[in-house]
């Protein structure tokens, strides 16, 4: 938790509210892959910070002014502005510290909480100034009515990015602060990086894919030990099938001539 002193009085700002995550069983996976993949991206990007499920306190020296996204982006930090989240623990986000507001926010639908991500949530960011605000229905519309939504702010108020219906209910868009395609798939949220033409991975799964590749180059090294010690051997055997063939012809010269050797003797002894 966070405490302050404002007017000598002071002021908590709590990182917790005590309660358990709405729908924390189904969104945290989802949440969890997100953030991960998304902290990969961004993790060389100077003044970048990625977080979610922390509150965000947007008016000094009252706590119960928050708001707790499922993800957010915010680019352009100052090192002090990175040095107070960090001594915060990430886990809460003193607007007024940081000095700006996020500029990409994400809710993941869920039973319990697509009404305020639509209605008290939106009007919020909208106010707070988040350039961006995408939602993302796992479930394909049963929670916003539409599986992907990403609006951006024009003067105070959010206008729908234009979003592209694909065959397979595949839904993309592009997100011009992240620089990346927004993907929904099968009920999926993937990530595409148009710069280094690639999806992008979660730290899980950079490692499923890192252990993979070595594991197949393992195998392409053990493919190839195995097809040089096949060759050697059948170098081997062949330099053995010269060597007999060697032997061999040796041997019946020898005995050509032993046997000329022979007929010659026998026609001396025969006075020829």
């Amino acid at each position: 938790m966070t405490t302050k002193t404002a007017a000598d009085t002071a002021v908590v700002y709590p990182e917790t509210d005590g309660m358990p995550l709405p729908d924390g069983e189904y969104q945290a996976p989802i949440y969890v892959r997100i953030l991960s993949a998304l902290r990969t991206y961004l993790k060389n990007i100077p003044g970048a910070h990625v977080n979610g499920n922390t509150f965000i306190y947007y008016i000094e020296g009252n706590p119960r002014r928050s708001v707790s996204p499922d993800c957010y982006v915010v680019f352009g930090l100052s090192e002090a502005a990175l040095e107070s989240l960090s001594l915060q623990g990430n886990n809460t986000y003193l607007l007024w510290e940081v000095g700006k507001a996020p500029d990409f926010v994400l809710e993941i639908g869920s039973k319990s909480t697509a009404d305020v991500d639509l209605g008290r949530k939106r009007d919020l960011y909208a106010e707070l100034g988040v350039s961006e605000y995408w939602r993302y229905d796992a479930s394909g519309g049963n929670f916003y009515g539409e599986p992907l939504v990403g609006e951006y702010l024009v003067d105070g108020e959010y206008r729908r990015l234009a979003l592209n219906h694909e065959a397979g209910s595949i839904v993309w868009g592009r997100s011009d602060v992240l620089n990346l395609v927004l993907q929904w798939e099968a009920g999926r949220l993937r990530f595409y990086d148009p710069v280094e033409d690639k999806w992008l991975l979660s730290h899980e799964e950079e490692h499923v894919a890192r252990v993979s590749a070595e594991e197949r180059a393992g195998a392409e090294r053990a493919a190839r030990v195995s097809a040089e010690e096949r060759a050697g051997v059948e170098r081997a055997a062949r330099v053995s099938a010269e060597e007999r063939a060697g032997a061999e012809r040796a041997a019946r010269v020898s005995a050509e001539t032993r046997i000329a050797e022979l007929e010659a003797a026998l026609r001396r002894l025969r006075g020829e």
